[in-house]
């Protein structure tokens, strides 16, 4: 197996001590962005693999001239660039076990405890950020949670799901229907702000989808989904499915739930909602205010890599009734037929009929592989608050320094970890701002020491700071402050 048991135990301490060490440095921040370009890694790799087996020692001293080196550091307290991407010690011990179990949880029958873990972690989770009761799996269903890869994974599930479910309500009302003529007729819905992610499940399902405008709020408004819905029915389309979201990539905005549940209900179309950073922050019950309306809606699903300190892959997904998943990728060869199927979950196939809950048919250890049991265990739901609380206040502390300097403006209210800002100069048209900003993005990326990110709504551009990554603090934060002004000092002067 390449090690034998005694150089296994020596080369696991080893690879232990290098990533508490590893972590200890991202404390300090250093340089976030490696200074490394394309097509660097050949230079530092032989042409082929080799013929006999290496020491572990030797690939280990190669770790950091091959892995780190060229790595981007996601935890460093210098970057603020992206919505955090969790990771703890629990977390790593998961994967440890995960790692060497090499469960494949094809079916119950393949994997019992595989199945039956996630199925409690997913009622742990649901119940922890207070979900309805209609998503619970409480040993029975038709309600219930499965571990996606992403959040692009939970909704392409729901939107073929969806898709399925028309599908079937349309050929029932008339068979002569071709199966093509009733897909060409679909259509679904989102935010014009949602993740690209969205666009591109709606190319994968074969559906299409219409991007709808916000108000001020950056927020999908009931009316303003009302008259599409009533537009497209006129022209003979199908709605089959809206997508919400709560916590935009763009902006962390929320999309109004209390409007669209109802509508959707009236209408009979799948409302789902990707909460795939803010859902975290349901944790705290001081901030579920943002998802009122959940009790409308017929799936949700929320990213726990990314701000729960366990790290990829792990996105949460729950159906209000599984079985609305029925034969929307339905295989059931005999080898994957076993005798507990009737009574059981197979993440694989669901209950009592064949149904999917996901792409693939094998399925890692997820309950464990996505840390949740380790992670809510050893961290505790107090801990998981403490921390979404941290990068809040962490967010906040940014906004108030931002706002202490006449020179910048706060575009949107900063409700979790995210502040949208931008530098601003009076009398200056759209273009010019806008180019100002581009330029300090430029500024602050020369030195490679921090990591903001850009966006744009309404042809606004502006730059993104997301707290909540563990190793950052209140010193850290103020010191990316004083960088910002620093850069802007230097664009502003070359304006000059």
């Amino acid at each position: 197996m390449g090690l034998e048991p005694s150089e296994f135990r020596e080369a696991a301490h080893c690879m232990i001590d290098k990533i508490i060490d590893y972590h200890e440095g991202l404390k300090s921040g250093g340089h976030p962005i490696p200074a490394v370009e394309p097509g660097f890694m050949k230079e530092r790799l032989p042409s082929a693999g080799p013929e006999n087996k290496e020491l572990w020692q030797t690939v280990f001293d190669d770790v950091e001239n091959v892995v780190l080196d060229g790595s981007v550091h996601w935890l460093s307290s210098n970057n603020y660039g992206f919505f955090p991407t969790g990771i703890s010690y629990p977390s790593i011990l998961a994967d440890i076990l995960c790692s060497s179990t090499a469960n494949v949880g094809l079916t119950w029958a393949t994997s019992p405890s595989c199945t039956e873990l996630e199925t409690n972690m997913m009622d742990w989770l649901a119940k922890a950020i207070n979900l309805p009761d209609c998503f619970l799996h409480n040993g029975k269903g038709p309600g219930g949670g499965v571990i996606q890869g992403s959040a692009s994974e939970a909704i392409l599930m729901t939107l073929l799901a969806a898709r399925s479910k028309v599908m079937q309500k349309e050929l029932s009302r008339d068979p002569k229907q071709s199966i093509h003529e009733i897909t060409s007729r679909m259509v679904a819905y989102a935010s014009k702000c949602s993740h690209s992610c969205v666009e591109r499940t709606s190319q994968v399902a074969l559906v299409p989808i219409r991007l709808l405008d916000v108000d001020e709020n950056i927020s999908i408004r009931g009316s303003v989904l009302q008259k599409a819905i009533e537009e497209d029915r006129r022209q003979r389309k199908i709605p089959v499915f809206v997508c919400a979201t709560l916590g935009a990539t763009v902006s962390c905005t929320y999309d109004n739930l209390m409007e669209m549940g109802p509508i959707c209900e009236k209408e009979q179309i799948w409302l789902h909602v990707d909460a795939a950073y803010a859902g975290s922050a349901l944790l705290c019950p001081e901030h579920r205010y943002i998802a009122h309306g959940l009790q409308h809606v017929t799936s949700f699903n929320f990213s726990p890599n990314k701000w729960m300190m366990v790290n990829l892959d792990c996105s949460a997904l729950w159906v209000r009734n599984s079985l609305d998943m029925e034969n929307s990728l339905n295989v059931n060869p005999v080898y994957f037929q076993h005798k507990k199927q009737s009574n059981t979950i197979d993440y694989r196939v669901s209950f009592y009929r064949f149904q999917h809950w996901q792409v693939s048919l094998g399925r890692r250890f997820r309950s464990i592989k996505a840390k949740l049991w380790f992670v809510m265990r050893m961290i505790g739901l107090e801990g998981l608050r403490h921390h979404v609380r941290k990068g809040v206040g962490q967010a906040k502390l940014f906004e108030e320094l931002v706002r202490s300097d006449n020179r910048f403006q706060v575009l949107f209210p900063v409700t979790l970890g995210l502040v949208c800002f931008r530098l601003c100069f009076p009398h200056a048209t759209l273009e010019k701002i806008n180019d100002l900003n581009l330029k300090l993005r430029e500024e602050i990326e020369k030195d490679r020491q921090y990591v903001l990110t850009p966006s744009t709504v309404n042809e606004v551009y502006f730059l993104r700071f997301s707290a909540g990554m563990n190793f950052c603090n209140e010193e850290s934060v103020r010191r990316c402050w004083e960088h910002v002004q620093e850069k802007s000092d230097l664009v502003l002067k070359s304006k000059i």
